[in-house]
């Protein structure tokens, strides 16, 4: 498994990287066909009390790619909280969850372990949009609010491979094309450990009358 490091505005110190490989030594065993790891290390200019130092990972294998990002004041302090939330989505994939439609699923020990931390608000979520996921689309009339626009495409999937395509990166929704249902649908997270989708009925358009 190649671990490839980049510092943006920063310079890499060997300790860093020795910390790193420790921390990321348990990846094979969780995702044996993770091959690559990119770790970017950035130091951001940010309004005070903003984490400076961001750190974000990124498996990749022949398959979904698994990431996870912080951003702190301290580099080897977002590391940690990086690399935790990396372990977190890499046991979830490991945990083969079944999803069924409006029927309760037995909760395995590391979901509920995942829900009793997320009840406690022990995890933080973070923004993880980049300048190539999602550009500023514009400014909503004459108020500074901006709307930004992303092109998703995507094959037909189940609902189970939307709920773990989410889980991989850490959202709290993901925009799918349900393959059961034809539908455009969007599944969510629910408080607790529980899931919602909403699926999109569209109404023929009426033809306007003069």
């Amino acid at each position: 498994m190649e671990i490839v490091v980049t510092g943006r505005h920063v310079q890499i110190p060997d300790r860093f990287r020795e910390l790193l490989n420790e921390r990321l030594g348990k990846v094979p065993s969780l995702a044996p066909k993770v091959h690559r790891i990119d770790v970017v290390v950035t130091h951001e200019q940010v309004a005070r009390g903003r984490g400076s130092e961001r750190v974000e990972i990124t498996c990749r294998a022949k398959g979904p790619v698994i990431r996870a990002e912080a951003a702190l004041d301290d580099k080897y302090a977002a590391l940690d909280a990086a690399v935790d939330r990396l372990m977190e989505r890499l046991r979830r994939v490991n945990d083969k969850r079944r999803v069924s439609r409006g029927r309760r699923v037995p909760e395995s020990v590391a979901q509920a372990t995942a829900r009793i931390e997320a009840d406690n608000g022990a995890r933080s979520q973070s923004d993880e949009s980049t300048p190539e996921e999602a550009a500023p689309f514009g400014a909503v009339g004459n108020s500074p609010i901006e709307v930004r626009e992303k092109v998703h495409t995507a094959a037909p999937m189940s609902l189970e491979d939307a709920v773990n395509q989410m889980e991989l990166v850490g959202h709290d929704f993901f925009l799918f094309h349900d393959i059961d249902t034809d539908r455009p649908s969007v599944v969510y997270r629910r408080r607790g450990w529980s899931y919602g989708v909403l699926h999109l009925e569209t109404e023929p358009a009426v033809a306007a009358t003069g």
